[in-house]
C-alpha cells in the first residue's frame, strides 16, 4: 500500500466520553499493565493482552492483543508526553497504523467525572480510520466499566 499525504497525515479521529471516575484514576489506569490489561480490547472475544511499559516520558509499551482466534497483533509505542492527571501522547505502531502514528488522551474533571478525549493521527487509509475509531471507542466503554 502507498501512504500518501492524504492517507498518512490529514486522517484522524477523535473520541469524546465521560468516565465516572475521577481524573487521577483514569490516568492511572492508561499507565499501569494490569488495568491496562483489563480494558485493551478494541472488539469483543479478544483475552486480555501481554503488556509490558515504562509509563514514563520517553518510556516505551508493548501490547500483544490477541484476536479471538489466539492470532497475536503486536503495538508498539513511546510515551511523549505524560502530564498526571491531564494529557498522555504517545506514539502507536502496529500492522494498522504507521510508525509515526500516534494518540493523545486529554483528561478533564467532568462534575464527579473526568472528560475524556482520545485523539489518533496519521492512518494508512480511511478503512483502518475507521476501524481504529471501532476500536477505540470500545477501549474507552470498557475502560468506563471497570472504573
Amino acid at each position: 500500500m502507498t501512504i500518501t499525504p492524504e492517507t498518512s497525515n490529514e486522517l484522524s479521529l477523535s473520541i469524546e466520553k465521560i468516565i465516572s471516575a475521577p481524573p487521577e484514576h483514569v490516568f492511572n489506569a492508561w499507565l499501569d499493565p494490569i488495568t491496562l490489561a483489563r480494558f485493551m480490547r478494541p472488539a469483543s472475544g479478544m483475552e486480555a493482552p501481554e503488556i509490558t511499559l515504562d509509563g514514563t516520558e520517553g518510556g516505551e509499551f508493548e501490547i500483544i492483543m490477541k484476536m479471538p482466534d489466539g492470532t497475536p497483533i503486536p503495538h508498539t509505542g513511546k510515551y511523549l508526553t505524560v502530564d498526571p492527571h491531564r494529557q498522555i501522547t504517545f506514539t502507536w505502531e502496529s500492522a494498522f497504523s504507521p510508525a509515526d502514528s500516534h494518540v493523545t488522551l486529554m483528561l478533564r474533571p467532568e462534575g464527579t467525572g473526568t472528560h475524556i478525549t482520545l485523539t489518533h493521527v496519521k492512518f494508512f487509509d480511511t478503512e483502518k480510520r475507521d476501524n481504529h475509531h471501532g476500536g477505540w471507542s470500545q477501549i474507552l466503554d470498557t475502560l468506563s466499566e471497570i472504573l
